[in-house]
């Protein structure tokens, strides 16, 4: 089964994570995925395929003969997909000989070169896109084809290889993918998250991050009675929304410019809650983000009462490069399968995360490889056949060249 028609059978499960259930995983249908990649494991002949009751599974090809003094790498890809828009339905289009012009999705929706310049750049290839009712699932099925793509190749092929852990992650998409990760039973010495990003993306800088909860408690009495007593919620939340540097959002940074992001806002008169999350590269650039919530807080508390607003943050993940920086041998693994896959690397400081930020903070370093992929998490999204075969071959050369990089 080549890497292409994996996705397309892949994408078409639905496995949409839940942020709001509290369960390990988030939603039981990320197990139909999981189902299938066990039994596909099973018949291609991997060894040690364990699938375990919070829906990760593993995976190992073992060494080569001669080749068992080899690191250990590891392959990581998820398998769910991100609860920003649709995920159920996913009905793929593919445009084989793409012509490079607006494409036409359905739904009133266009992918264009107005709002995605770079799609002039896939002309000639075979484009596959949603219908514009969902998205596409290839952040990350793109990444779990890929790596079954490359453990059947390696598994007919024969060629010689150090040991390799694979394993497929729930709940990557609510930050929780590596919540229950198990190092132990994956046993690699170092890892590669293949999730997200065009062919020959290789990241190893993302963001810290981390999510607050702003609360405001209001007067409720009636309005014809509400002089100097009513304290409406609502409006100190949109009243602490204003006080917000307009300039740092997401839609106003780029590179490593970090932002405040209100995810989702609710209230009342009598309560509002406003949720965010905050990203920047600069670990003190995150903090001070962080304070100036808390001393917006203490400005709102000290005008209106104790208690009036309660502020929650919580530490997401940090960036990976405060521990890739001692690794860069892997990177430099990552670099020439690259190039021998005929393109140059690329690396940009993510904007955003992945598994491989928090396990590698967990003693495992995990730089991240591009599927492929673009425009994530919404109808837009898009991946070419020949992008993910170009994905795929960096990961198979990764596998079979561990070997000529000895001071791994």
């Amino acid at each position: 089964m080549d890497v292409t028609k994996r996705l397309l059978n892949y994408v078409k499960i639905y496995t949409t994570s839940d942020e709001e259930s509290g369960t390990h995983p988030s939603s039981k249908r990320q197990f139909d995925l999981a189902r299938v990649l066990e039994t596909e494991l099973k018949e291609m002949g991997a060894s040690d395929v364990f699938l375990d009751d919070k829906c990760y599974l593993y995976a190992k090809l073992p060494a080569t003969e001669g080749m068992e003094s080899l690191p250990v790498i590891g392959l990581i890809a998820h398998m769910d997909t991100a609860p920003d828009f649709n995920g159920d339905g996913v009905n793929p289009v593919i445009h084989e000989n793409y012509d490079g012009e607006d494409v036409e999705l359905g739904n009133g929706r266009t992918l264009s070169h107005k709002d995605f310049p770079h799609i002039a750049s896939l002309k000639g290839r075979t484009l596959i896109t949603t219908d514009g009712s969902s998205l596409l699932g290839a952040d990350d099925k793109a990444g779990v084809a890929e790596i079954m793509d490359t453990a059947e190749r390696l598994i007919v092929n024969g060629e010689a290889h150090g040991g390799i852990s694979i394993c497929f992650t729930p709940d990557e998409e609510i930050g929780e993918g590596a919540d229950n990760f198990d190092h132990k039973r994956f046993g690699a010495d170092f890892a590669f998250t293949v999730d997200g990003g065009f062919e020959g993306e290789v990241a190893y800088e993302n963001f810290n991050a981390s999510s607050a909860e702003i609360v405001f408690n209001g007067v409720n009495v009636h309005p014809g009675d509400a002089k100097d007593v009513m304290i409406n919620a609502s409006l100190l939340a949109a009243e602490f929304l204003a006080k917000l540097p307009k300039d740092e959002t997401p839609a106003t940074t780029e590179g490593r410019e970090g932002f405040y992001h209100l995810t989702d806002m609710k209230g009342n008169v009598e309560k509002a809650v406003l949720s965010f999350i905050l990203r920047d590269h600069d670990r003190k650039k995150l903090t001070q983000k962080e304070e100036n919530l808390k001393n917006l807080v203490d400005v709102c508390n000290q005008t209106y009462g104790a208690g009036t607003a309660e502020l929650t943050v919580k530490q997401s993940y940090s960036n990976m490069l405060e521990i890739i920086k001692d690794h860069m041998d892997i990177v430099e693994l990552a670099n020439e399968a690259t190039r021998a896959a005929g393109i140059e690397p690329i690396t940009i400081p993510v904007r955003g995360g992945t598994d491989g930020a928090r396990l590698s903070f967990d003693g495992l370093p995990c730089p991240n490889l591009g599927t492929g992929g673009y425009a994530f998490h919404g109808p837009f999204e898009h991946i070419t056949k020949e992008g993910m075969e170009i994905s795929a071959n960096i990961i198979y050369y990764l596998c079979t060249h561990v070997k000529d990089l000895p001071d791994l």
